[in-house]
């Protein structure tokens, strides 16, 4: 099955372009695509949370799918990378026009995806040292860092957003960069881990995988 992925963030984008480059892509390489999959939707959410991630559970090794770019699959590179992962893993051929990317079972495009899973890990460096070097500065200024006493902003935060950590999680996304994502410190994490026992079990889980893993 040969599938053509089209996703723009606002109705006041068009998706016929992206459908016109991928059919002449198709056809230039003798390709037929049997099946289209269209949303209206932010590259920010992550692929659970929209078509994108049920249509790749359905895939299976030998498909194909075809998307204009990179940014189509995601706006950050963490998501590209998981989604890359999720291919290569199950075998599904992964076609981006406009670069000309081509990623499958081979050598080379294993090593072009250890290079964006380098670049995703300084991307997350520079986050975390853009993070620190504004608290710097902000406390140069006389800025009072950290909450009031008595107060559980950063944890509300968590809470507002249990389901989106439990798909990081699950995701297998360290809990560093979850911690540098909603831009809190490890110590709050904890806390609201030992408060929910969702967050809790699905640690627990993602542990039992990874030592089975390395068993």
């Amino acid at each position: 099955m040969i599938v053509g992925y089209l996703r723009v963030s606002t109705c006041r984008q068009h998706l016929t372009n992206q459908q016109e480059e991928i059919l002449r892509f198709a056809a230039g390489r003798h390709l037929s695509v049997d099946r289209w999959v269209t949303e209206i939707v932010s590259g920010k959410k992550n692929e659970r949370e929209r078509k994108l991630g049920p249509l790749l559970r359905r895939m299976k090794a030998g498909d194909t799918l075809i998307v204009t770019e990179i940014s189509r699959l995601s706006r950050t590179l963490t998501d590209i990378m998981n989604i890359m992962g999720k291919c290569l893993q199950k075998k599904i051929k992964l076609y981006t026009t406009k670069e000309g990317y081509t990623f499958d079972d081979t050598i080379n495009s294993k090593v072009l995806c250890f290079a964006f899973g380098l670049v995703a890990e300084i991307e997350r460096n520079l986050i975390s040292l853009r993070t620190r070097e504004a608290l710097a500065a902000r406390k140069a200024n006389g800025a009072v860092l950290g909450r009031k006493a008595g107060s559980c902003t950063k944890r509300n935060i968590l809470m507002k957003n249990k389901e989106k950590v439990l798909i990081m999680l699950r995701d297998g996304q360290s809990i560093k960069s979850i911690c540098e994502y909603f831009e809190l410190s490890r110590e709050t994490f904890n806390k609201f881990r030992k408060q929910d026992r969702d967050i809790s079990r699905a640690i627990t889980a993602r542990r039992s995988v990874q030592d089975r893993k390395y068993a």
